[in-house]
């Protein structure tokens, strides 16, 4: 969890931010002080007094019964507080609004959180069937929508293969065993976007397409329609219509 540079006495800070982001990868199901210790690479007693002190300030919280920690009310209000204004979601709402005023689509907008992905924004389109397949702040495992998918192509096999391990349960509650989860994975890097079709809600498809949102930070811009409105044909012309206008903001 370290890194070798950074600002100078932050050493702390850094560690205490680095679980933040690790409670908020485990949040639904919660994650233990083993568990943190063998993720972070912390020694037990500097995971447990960091932890501690975040439930102190009400940054995490510790479950009496399974002993297992989650993101606490401090925390969570901060990250409502930051969705009423996002710098990215400020700079990419003109392009999804163009994105669904062009396609008649639902137009959504994703980034990584751990092994989810979160919807920081849609955009709806004028076609009167609309799909919500997650809300603003909805998080999603990663590989199973079409942002989240296009997130995870990015990833090497081994990270892919762990993330698979960590949610087993999951994956296979929405019929992806490995093998399945590894070919979406290779076909959407041989495409260069991610192609689902009822994955989580049948009669629902949607196209994916990654982008730089800043240096270090990978996002997506996804399409979602009923099944029939997304042939091969059309979500190649999606697939292409993401490309020509991410390409085209990332040259303005």
């Amino acid at each position: 969890m370290d890194k070798p540079s950074g600002t100078a006495g932050a050493q702390s800070l850094r560690r205490s931010l680095g679980l933040l982001r690790l409670l908020a990868s485990h949040h639904e199901a919660g994650i233990t002080l083993t568990e943190v210790m063998a993720a972070s690479g912390l020694e037990r007693s500097t995971a447990h007094r960091l932890l501690s002190c975040l439930a102190e300030e009400q940054f995490a919280e510790r479950d009496p019964e399974t002993k297992s920690y989650r993101l606490g009310i401090d925390a969570m209000q901060l990250g409502f507080a930051s969705m009423r204004r996002v710098p990215l979601v400020d700079s990419c709402r003109p392009l999804m609004q163009k994105l669904a005023r062009m396609s008649g689509d639902t137009v959504f907008l994703v980034i990584r959180q751990g092994d989810y992905c979160l919807c920081l924004h849609r955009e709806e389109g004028h076609f009167p069937v609309k799909v919500f397949t997650t809300d603003i702040g909805g998080r999603r495992l990663l590989g199973l929508g079409a942002g989240g998918l296009a997130l995870m192509a990015q990833l090497s096999d081994a990270e892919v293969e762990r993330i698979f391990e960590r949610h087993v349960q999951e994956f296979a509650q929405a019929n992806f065993t490995r093998e399945r989860l590894m070919q979406a994975v290779k076909l959407t890097r041989k495409n260069g976007y991610a192609d689902i079709s009822d994955t989580l809600t049948v009669g629902v498809s949607g196209v994916g397409h990654t982008f730089m949102a800043s240096p270090g930070t990978l996002a997506a811009i996804s399409f979602g329609a009923i099944s029939q409105r997304l042939p091969a044909r059309r979500k190649t012309e999606m697939a292409e219509l993401l490309r020509q206008q991410l390409a085209s903001c990332a040259g303005a």
